[in-house]
């Protein structure tokens, strides 16, 4: 089915055609129409099935096509992450490239709040946001939501886990009944059942694969090792040049820092994202991961949802994740759009329950696999000053576009973003 089976206008159909793409996938030939058609809609679909544009192109199809119904803004895509809010704002500015005169605003913490401000105060017709700074620039009485038509709720499973419901349920609230509102998510737990019911009217479900389950392109691969052997045996798996891209997990920001360390003392160049990042380092280890220029990106759970980049050859659990949804999150980053990509994890003694609980939740095991030519019985290295445990520290930032602290914490502790 081509793209202008859809109904889409010929403005959007040239800007698809412009970013090269010829086909709708599954998600987007299933929701497309549907939103269309002025439903509230449920999606469901696992990370790099083309769901961005899926939302992206009926609400900007609704944009060029409504006359507005007075000053203040129109549409609302609300996202766990602000690296997640940047890229769908990329995917929003490709489509409406021939749309000059739709204005898109931005709103996320760890940067100014007087630019967003301003946007706000211009008159944005679409405004793409973490939930936390845009409550806290709605309780400072910026942005007119009073006329808005379309809400999305974007990686809604990821929100909750994050805390934001609460910051959630307050901005909902301050919307108009009359809207037209689409939720999206990779799996759809019981809390997520329950905001469908009280944020959507009578909503269509659009399902592509089973839920909850990981990428069918993903090979998953358990490699169990003692937890002082990690960093070695992460190394000594980075020797292959089949892993050109790859995505490391760790379960702390100050996990993350010392595992470039150990990599660059290998000689392999890494870039760190994770919460104690500025903006701007944040979005240069991107560019610099997305371009090439460093092989290995290693981060924290804030990067399993809202890193689109295609290509990534593995996906690295050094830290096994605590939880089955975290699993599925992370290692949707590789395989991406029907390509194929490696899901590895390193399993230690304490990880052994959480692995049998994942094989559970995903239906399947997963396979173990021994390093070729690693040393497995090495010992302990001698401790030093640099191998002091780390402290657990607050993340901070609170509701500036990352975790959240004090009421409506999740149950995901702040050290480990």
């Amino acid at each position: 089915m081509p793209f202008r089976a859809l109904g889409l206008p010929a403005e959007i159909l040239q800007a698809i055609k412009d970013a090269g793409y010829t086909e709708p996938t599954p998600i987007q030939q299933a929701a497309i129409p549907e939103a269309l058609a002025g439903s509230d809609l449920i999606g469901i679909a696992q990370t790099g099935t083309g769901k961005t544009a899926a939302f992206t192109l009926p609400m900007l199809t609704r944009l060029a096509a409504g006359a507005r119904r007075g000053a203040g803004v129109r549409a609302l895509v609300l996202a766990p992450t602000r690296e997640l809010v940047v890229q769908i704002e990329e995917n929003v500015r490709a489509y409406a490239r021939h749309l000059p005169q739709l204005r898109v605003a931005t709103v996320f913490g760890g940067v100014g709040e007087r630019p967003q401000i301003a946007a706000l105060r211009s008159g944005a017709d679409l405004v793409i946001a973490t939930p936390g700074r845009l409550l806290d620039l709605m309780g400072q009485r910026f942005g007119d939501f009073s006329k808005l038509e379309f809400l999305v709720l974007d990686e809604a499973d990821r929100m909750l886990d994050m805390g934001f419901l609460p910051d959630i349920r307050r901005i909902v609230k301050a919307l108009p009944r009359d809207r037209q509102t689409l939720l999206f998510s990779a799996t759809f737990p019981p809390p997520i059942e329950a905001l469908t019911k009280e944020f959507l009217r009578d909503p269509r479900t659009v399902q592509i694969g089973r839920r909850a389950n990981p990428a069918e392109t993903v090979t998953q691969i358990v490699y169990e090792v003692p937890k002082h052997l990690r960093g070695a045996l992460l190394s000594h798996l980075l020797r292959d040049p089949k892993m050109d891209s790859v995505l490391i997990f760790s379960r702390t920001k100050h996990g993350a820092d010392k595992i470039a360390r150990v990599l660059e003392r290998d000689g392999i160049t890494a870039a760190t994202l994770h919460a104690n990042r500025s903006q701007n380092q944040r979005l240069r280890a991107l560019s610099e991961f997305k371009s090439g220029a460093v092989r290995v990106l290693v981060a924290t759970d804030i990067a399993s949802r809202g890193i689109d980049v295609d290509g990534i050859s593995h996906v690295v659990n050094y830290d096994f994740p605590m939880h089955a949804e975290d699993y599925v999150h992370r290692i949707g980053r590789t395989g991406r759009a029907e390509a194929v990509g490696d899901a590895i994890s390193f399993v230690t003694e304490e990880d052994r329950g959480a692995l049998r609980t994942l094989e559970r939740f995903i239906g399947r095991g997963v396979v173990r696999r021994k390093a070729e030519g690693f040393n497995y019985q090495a010992p302990p290295p001698a401790f030093s000053p640099s191998d002091r445990p780390e402290r657990r520290q607050s993340q901070g930032g609170g509701r500036n576009g990352g975790g959240r602290n004090g009421s409506g914490r999740s149950r995901f502790s702040s050290s480990r973003r």
